[in-house]
């Protein structure tokens, strides 16, 4: 069974439509990588996913539930996690206020997931006390998935969560999320680091146009020249 689906999805923010029937499945041990030029879709898909613009055709199915235009705080406690690009921390509160913002969901001890977060980032533990704002990129990427993790999702969908950040944060990012997916969180990202992104991804989707332009594993993508000269830089 998928564990998220999208099937012939048009979607947008009012007037002309941005995604126009894009297709995407997802199991849970799936790494899911999206590329494609500027204005293809990519985090717009994320966003339809997760109730953030109106889906105007096509479905969207979550862990064998119908979830097409569900609101976000419904969609939490299903088990769908998103992390935006931007303003994805609460940068007046502490590295620790983050993370336990992350599980108000939840009514049991968040002790346990609290300390795997922790080491899954150690340079967050020796910063839990800091203000989230007075971090670098990649620290606040850290506070950010970390939060999204607090909730234990079955899906975590992140958009663009190395953008800006150093070759060095990158890398350990990128490294967590192979982790993360091998506990068993599927995984939906959005990817301008293209190469990178899809010689781990198990699933790769090209979007164009608003359309699905390539889909196959991550190294078929990789090995398709046509994919390469045109979104991959030759």
């Amino acid at each position: 069974m998928s564990l998220v689906e999208l099937r012939d999805v048009t979607a947008g923010y009012g007037g002309a439509p941005i995604l126009n029937g894009v297709n995407i499945e997802i199991d849970a041990s799936d790494i899911g990588v999206i590329v494609g030029p500027n204005g293809a879709g990519k985090s717009t898909t994320l966003k339809a996913i997760f109730g953030l613009l109106t889906v105007t055709s096509g479905t969207v199915t979550f862990a064998d539930k119908n979830i097409t235009n569900s609101d976000a705080d419904r969609l939490v406690p299903l088990g769908l996690s998103f992390v935006p690009q931007e303003h994805n921390v609460f940068t007046s509160m502490s590295v620790h206020e983050n993370l336990e913002m992350g599980a108000f969901i939840r009514r049991d001890d968040i002790s346990d997931t609290l300390d795997e977060v922790y080491e899954m980032f150690p340079d967050l533990k020796a910063k839990r006390r800091q203000h989230a704002g007075e971090l670098s990129g990649g620290q606040r990427q850290m506070v950010a998935m970390g939060r999204a993790l607090m909730s234990k999702p079955k899906l975590l969908m992140l958009d663009e969560p190395s953008a800006g950040l150093s070759p060095r944060y990158m890398m350990e990012i990128f490294e967590q999320v192979v982790k993360i997916n091998a506990r068993g969180v599927g995984i939906l990202m959005v990817e301008q680091n293209a190469r990178q992104a899809l010689g781990f991804a198990t699933k790769g989707f090209v979007l164009a146009n608003g359309q699905n332009r390539f889909t196959g594993t991550g190294q078929q993508l990789l090995d398709d020249p046509d994919v390469a000269k045109s979104f991959l830089g030759g």
